[in-house]
């Protein structure tokens, strides 16, 4: 079993508060499952992933694999005994290996067979697309095929773990979103356990079965991507999940919410109190923008507003909105092509209370 189990572990480099890296962390990876750490610089992804493997000691808390405990304070198994392998943000080939040579590397050094070397290479190379290239030196290849040859090397040896640190981020915009679907095709293929970092919500999205969002290296909230984009739990979230619209307010009751003035109903996925400041967070994508009678959507319970067109952006798919409602607070709107107002047209708006969700502030 490759399950990950992660206690209260903490890191600090230096003293001093701004200094903690982790601060008491939780988190499980199942076995067979991509688990994406997404955050934003400095929130304790690398780090996490530098003590799964094994190149740091925590301050504080455990790493257990399965039964094995690998990390605490005083006792870290080091790299090379945990059965797992790395993906770098660079490519970190071998200029003067070929492809085959590059990913039989690891293999050589642990005095497998020269048969079984060439059975597992030929076979890692074909899954990863680059069979045909196995002659090839680094500089004839992509970006893109380097990549792959990392992704070879690092399953050829067999890990129970992957770990990839930003493995996508040197790779141009169009090969970046190619690798996305690659990656995740390659799990589906091996059903290996995946602990991959990145910064890049969309990444995050289409390579994880679950993500944990980090922030100032605390998780935030863990979920699948479903779950992250259509529930957030705190306005951290929300807001680094996709665009929302974010009005803060007040928890009137449960259900109900004062926003500058203006009364919204509002689903909440957690208790809080009444009279707790709160944020309403509706996707823009998600409030009904209605004029001259006609509607982009209908049939919903919804709370019905006013306002004012203030920009109007034609994006080909849609119309991206701004529109200032009552009470002076601002909304984006995505709407169909087919709806279009001019800047400083009234507007009506719907926001349907099922998309209207209540998080922490």
């Amino acid at each position: 079993m490759a399950e990950i189990r992660i206690k209260e572990l903490r890191k600090r480099y230096g003293l001093g508060s701004e200094n903690v890296a982790l601060d008491g962390i939780d988190l499980t990876v199942r076995d067979g499952e991509v688990m994406a750490l997404l955050g934003p610089s400095g929130c304790g992804k690398t780090t996490t992933l530098n003590l799964l493997g094994g190149f740091l000691e925590p301050d504080g808390g455990e790493i257990w694999v399965g039964d094995r405990l690998l990390s605490r304070p005083g006792g870290v198994v080091p790299p090379e005994q945990r059965h797992m392998s790395l993906i770098f943000q660079s490519y970190a080939v071998w200029p003067h290996k070929t492809v085959f040579e590059n990913v039989a590397f690891g293999l050589s050094i642990r005095k497998v067979t020269r048969f079984e070397i060439k059975r597992r290479v030929e076979a890692v190379l074909r899954i990863v697309g680059m069979h045909q290239l196995a002659e090839r030196y680094p500089a004839e290849l992509s970006g893109g095929q380097q990549q792959r040859v990392a992704l070879a090397r690092a399953m050829v040896v067999e890990p129970e773990i992957l770990l990839a640190d930003e493995p996508l981020s040197n790779l141009d915009a169009n090969l970046r979103e190619e690798m996305r679907f690659e990656i995740r095709r390659l799990h589906d293929q091996t059903g290996i356990t995946m602990v991959y970092v990145t910064h890049d919500q969309a990444e995050a999205m289409v390579t994880a079965d679950r993500i944990a969002l980090l922030n100032h290296g605390r998780v935030e909230q863990v979920g699948t991507p479903e779950e992250m984009y259509r529930k957030p739990r705190t306005m951290f979230a929300a807001t680094f999940i996709g665009r929302s619209n974010t009005l803060e307010g007040t928890l009137i009751e449960s259900g109900l919410v004062e926003c500058g003035g203006v009364r919204l109903r509002a689903t909440a996925d957690q208790e809080l109190p009444v009279g707790a400041k709160i944020a309403l967070c509706v996707r823009p994508h998600d409030v009904w923008l209605s004029g001259n009678g006609d509607a982009n959507h209908g049939g919903s319970v919804s709370n019905h507003l006013s306002g004012r067109v203030l920009r109007q952006i034609y994006l080909g798919e849609s119309r991206d909105y701004l529109i200032e409602i009552d009470g002076g607070a601002q909304v984006r709107a995505l709407t169909t092509p087919a709806i279009n107002h001019s800047v400083g047209d009234q507007v009506e708006l719907k926001l349907p209370v099922e998309a209207c969700r209540v998080v922490q502030l």
